[in-house]
């Protein structure tokens, strides 16, 4: 009697584990590890530019500055992204090479700015190369002045 009951409990156990592994298997879709064509490349750098533009256009609305000042402020900001991707595409030895090296990018690019503009706007600058501009907030706000008119 232990015997067929132990028999039993063993093919059930196994069943079961039979059973996990199957269906396992089936939600694992194979991945391919296929190099992205030049087009997929193309496409893909278009669309980080679109974004990119998009972003720093959500920001600019945000300065007190007046258009002309806004124009400074856009190429340096399009200049300080453009240096700090090739940082980020540099070999460095050392991952503190590269801190460093963007530490001073982010300390010294935006110098020349500092007698343009009102000293608001150069804390809200400094905010947003720091990642801390809440562009979610902005576009909210776009969207309630569209509702409105």
């Amino acid at each position: 009697m232990r015997k067929t009951i132990l028999l039993i409990f063993t093919i059930l156990l196994g069943l079961n584990i039979n059973a996990q592994r199957q269906g396992n298997n089936r939600s694992n879709i194979p991945q391919t590890n296929r190099e992205p064509s030049e087009q997929e490349i193309a496409k893909y750098e278009r669309e980080a530019e679109e974004r990119k533009e998009e972003y720093i256009a959500n920001f600019l609305t945000t300065l007190e500055a007046d258009d002309f000042q806004k124009q400074i402020i856009k190429l340096s900001i399009n200049s300080f992204f453009e240096e700090k991707i090739a940082i980020f595409k540099t070999r460095f030895e050392h991952s503190l090479d590269r801190k460093a090296a963007i530490q001073n990018l982010e300390d010294t690019h935006f110098s020349e700015l500092e007698e343009l503009i009102s000293e608001d706007d150069m804390a809200k600058i400094k905010e947003m190369i720091s990642g801390k501009f809440d562009e979610k907030e902005v576009t909210k706000k776009k969207r309630k002045r569209k509702k409105r008119n």
